[in-house]
């Protein structure tokens, strides 16, 4: 079932502004989480990212609570004296008196608390139940029984309405952590989740219709010139290009220039994060590269951490070979140019078949004798613990996809977190992002998506899913999502051979593009990320906040929620380089903006395609209203009287307006290519 829309994605920039700010002066926002200095998943992520924002507008009350870790602290905190008298006087109780008290302050605050997820709601219930005075939020990244249904193999989406919640929790022996996360929902003031769909499974499994959806950003780091992302993706795929050398040395008979890198990454759960359709996906590619003799090799990276013991020799042994050439290269070449250094001084042209000694050539054969091997590069660069059951090599003996020079397909799974203090792949996961061509998540179970959107910032293609909330995020407000280098796999209304063949259909495409092609899809992914900016997201946290105050202190707080308005947000018109196509998916022809003009004529490029990547960003820019970041409240006090929110919808002549706008309900129920 849908939910009714009172605050919802479709309104981001028509959001409702406040004529007259809440006086935040005596209000103090507690934000508490398992995740504070403690990354453990996305939800580090959000807070990370997010506090800068945060505390532009709450300054000095800002305050983030979190478990204390020995590694956290030495490496995420900065340890600093309590700021405010009344703050040291409750941390000394808290220390003294086994942390019983909240609040020793002698004029009392109005209190915001923000906890997310289940670990932090025992907090929430607590206050609650206490009857103390403190204004509640509660955000669920994901529902707890949600993801242990989806584990399980079963139809999820389509049978919400049907699920025997208490009977299904106690089976999976977590029913008193799902009482906890549904007694959180219901006593908090505000009730929030990151995305539309994830807020109707919220209705159905946690009992409560989400106030207000409050989806995920960034951090955007903005460019001064458009090439300047495009440079560090050279930089950083020259560092993966040199992992490949050495792990396939002596079956490197492949092009690297005519290689491109899909990589899959996140918390190892094989089938709701798309593992088991992305490699039966792949196999079906390496098919298709094969019958079609494509010059064309992808080598595809599933990074996700797993059980293992360490490096396996042959993965070191393949770095160490290609450090070993390198070294040998470099000192024949030091030779060399010594040889022709000395015989350009006596003014004479040098006899080349004097410049190379045989000694030289004994120890360039040694190298390349060296690089013999008769065994296939390795699939896994660690020694895992659980080889026999492991889902993604299971898989891959069961696919066939050995990393043999006949296939098209290389598949490299690195079983750990990227660091760039590795022996074997020295990248951080920015720097491996950047270096990489595709993203692949064709997810089952994702309430958000962060490792999609990060590809986005960096403007970097990626596959996502109709199931997943940045994949219907992003359909609602992208009249053509794959022209900008978004590809959404219907994963709801179609059978899993079926969404498996339409992931392989991305996939081809994408190898059939050329390098000319790839370059502007990321110009126009990179455009994206204004989308994704806390600076516009937080407006939804800001809106949560403010509503939460005036549930809990109505005599000082007003807060007057808006019926959502049809023709208020924005949708990126299609490129004006790409052609209409009745081949685009039906959603997106009605949705052109009034900007919106036909391609103009021109020479095309060498592709035969017409572009002009100014153009195309001034067209965009003018279908995106600037964010408007609220001032801090200068006022003193609010017990003289009450800050009233006065809501006025945004300025219909910023915003392009859609013809035919979409619900995320409607959306995910179209036709699809």
């Amino acid at each position: 079932m849908p939910l009714s829309r009172t605050l919802s994605m479709s309104s981001l920039p028509g959001l409702e502004d406040w004529e007259d700010e809440f006086d935040l002066e005596n209000t103090v926002l507690f934000e508490v989480a398992w995740e504070v200095a403690n990354k453990v998943g996305g939800i580090y992520t959000v807070l990370q990212t997010k506090a800068k924002v945060t505390g532009d507008e709450w300054g000095d009350n800002y305050y983030l609570v979190g478990p204390y870790t020995e590694q956290g602290v030495r490496t995420q905190v900065e340890l600093l004296e309590p700021p405010t008298p009344a703050l040291k006087k409750t941390l000394d109780c808290m220390n003294s008196k086994g942390c019983k008290f909240l609040a020793q302050n002698e004029e009392k605050p109005h209190v915001v608390a923000h906890f997310h997820e289940w670990l932090a709601g025992v907090g929430l219930c607590l206050c609650r139940a206490r009857r103390l005075p403190v204004a509640t939020i509660f955000t669920t990244h994901a529902t707890l029984l949600g993801r242990y249904l989806c584990a399980g193999a079963v139809d999820f989406y389509n049978n919400l309405e049907n699920f025997n919640v208490d009977k299904e929790a106690g089976e999976r022996q977590i029913y008193h952590r799902y009482c906890m996360e549904r007694a959180a929902a219901h006593c908090a003031h505000v009730f929030t989740t990151v995305s539309q769909i994830t807020a109707i499974e919220a209705q159905h499994l946690l009992k409560r219709k989400p106030d207000i959806v409050t989806p995920n950003g960034l951090n955007v780091k903005k460019f001064s010139a458009m090439h300047e992302f495009q440079n560090l993706h050279a930089q950083s795929k020259a560092r993966i290009q040199e992992f490949v050398r050495g792990h396939f040395y002596g079956h490197l008979d492949f092009n690297l220039d005519k290689t491109l890198y899909f990589f899959i990454a996140g918390r190892y759960e094989f089938s709701n994060k798309g593992a088991d359709v992305f490699l039966e996906a792949l196999a079906r590619l390496n098919y298709l590269l094969r019958v079609n003799s494509s010059e064309q090799t992808v080598v595809a990276f599933f990074i996700m951490p797993a059980r293992t013991n360490n490096f396996n020799v042959e993965t070191l042994k393949g770095q160490a070979v290609r450090k070993q050439l390198w070294d040998t290269a470099n000192t024949v070449k030091e030779k060399f140019g010594r040889k022709l250094y000395e015989s350009l001084l006596v003014g004479s042209l040098p006899d080349m078949n004097k410049m190379l000694d045989k000694e030289d050539f004994t120890m360039m054969k040694r190298a390349i004798f060296a690089t013999q091997r008769q065994s296939f590069p390795p699939v896994c660069t660690h020694n895992m613990l659980d080889d026999s059951s492991d889902p993604i090599l299971t898989t891959i003996r069961r696919i066939g996809l050995f990393n043999s020079s006949a296939d098209r397909v290389k598949v490299i799974f690195h079983p750990e977190f990227l660091s760039s203090t590795s022996p074997l792949l020295p990248v951080d996961y920015e720097e491996f992002v950047r270096g990489c061509h595709l993203g692949v998540f064709p997810s089952y179970y994702e309430p958000w998506g962060y490792t999609p959107a990060e590809c986005t910032v960096m403007g970097i293609p990626s596959i996502s899913t109709n199931l997943s909330g940045f994949g219907c995020f992003m359909e609602e407000h992208i009249a053509d999502p794959s022209a900008y280098g978004i590809y959404i796999l219907d994963r709801r209304f179609r059978s899993l051979d079926d969404s498996c063949s339409q992931l392989t259909s991305f996939l081809y495409s994408f190898c059939q593009q050329s390098r000319r092609q790839r370059i502007i899809q990321r110009n126009r992914t990179e455009r994206l990320s204004d989308l994704l900016d806390w600076k516009y997201l937080g407006r939804y946290y800001m809106s949560a906040r403010h509503m939460a105050l005036a549930k809990a202190f109505p005599e000082h707080f007003t807060y007057e929620p808006h019926e959502a308005d049809a023709t208020q947000g924005y949708r990126y018109p299609r490129p004006a380089s790409v052609p209409p196509s009745p081949s685009l998916s039906r959603h997106s022809s009605p949705h052109q903006s009034e900007d919106e003009e036909e391609p103009r004529d021109g020479p095309p490029d060498i592709d035969g395609e017409r572009y002009d990547e100014d153009e195309e960003a001034a067209k965009d820019r003018r279908n995106i209203r600037a964010p408007e970041w609220p001032r801090r409240a200068s006022c003193a006090s609010s017990t003289g009287g009450s800050k009233r929110s006065s809501v006025d919808t945004a300025p219909s002549s910023s915003l392009s307006t859609p013809s035919e706008p979409l619900s995320p309900a409607s959306s995910l129920g179209e036709e699809r290519n």
